[in-house]
């Protein structure tokens, strides 16, 4: 019997026609070699490029690839939540489609796996915008004040969580946010939550869409619904509590 854990792998693609197979093709060189048991979903959110199509491609030429479709852009925390919704093995590593974050930083994940629920990433080599390292610096100051948390990147597109963890996390997150918004529920939880410092790597093409006005509206709006949810008297409360 094996002793390398079952993997569920996926990622949302968005005008990421230009690294779709790539991010594949490394992700099924990395399970094979880290996991017993694997599988890779590609969650096409009505990407108006070939990101569909080439994912449609990828399902057709490697048997554990499969494909999701969104009929229109839902968002990437929609994107995300699809994913969970399509996975079946006990971890689950999900990343981003443009290449941005390395897929074989798995390795240094999966390492980790006895020790924690949930490990999470921080960049420790930033190689995008002064402008992007502004909007991360502020934000993930913001999280900290407001969540009360110290983790140093909390929105990290690279991570690796349990099933059983996820299946017991609710989001309702459809922008970026979705990442900080998994974390901090899994701490409230009590989860093992570690992190572990990668690099990342300049897009080849095209911009992301991350720090856009409408990305950012969208997360402040998100952050401060969960906000309102975490903080408020109703949360979580203990099975013999009734709302008040």
């Amino acid at each position: 019997m094996s002793d390398k854990p079952n993997i569920s792998l996926f990622f949302p693609v968005y005008h990421d026609e230009g690294t779709v197979r790539r991010v594949t093709e490394k992700a099924i060189k990395v399970l094979t070699d880290v996991a017993d048991e694997y599988e890779v979903v590609i969650v096409d959110d009505g990407s108006p490029d070939r990101s569909g199509a080439i994912a449609d491609e990828l399902a057709l030429e490697y048997p554990c690839v499969s494909v999701v479709h969104h009929p229109r852009n839902l968002g990437y925390g929609a994107a995300i939540k699809s994913g969970f919704s399509h996975v079946k093995y006990e971890w689950v590593c999900f990343t981003d489609g443009d290449d941005e974050y390395d897929v074989f930083d798995l390795y240094k994940l999966i390492a980790l796996k006895d020790f924690y629920d949930l490990i999470i990433t921080f960049r420790y080599v930033k190689v995008y915008s002064g402008d992007r390292q502004l909007v991360s610096w502020i934000y993930n100051n913001v999280l900290r004040m407001l969540f009360r948390t110290n983790y140093r990147d909390i929105s990290t597109g690279l991570r690796l969580a349990r099933k059983s963890l996820l299946d017991q996390i609710t989001c309702h997150s459809n922008s970026p946010f979705i990442g900080a918004e998994i974390t901090i529920k899994s701490m409230l939880k009590g989860y093992r939550i570690g992190e572990v410092g990668i690099q990342t790597f300049p897009r080849e093409f095209g911009k992301g869409a991350s720090t856009s006005v409408p990305n950012i509206i969208a997360t402040i709006r998100d952050m401060m619904s969960v906000y309102r949810t975490v903080f408020s008297a109703n949360y979580d409360l203990p099975p013999n509590r009734a709302p008040r």
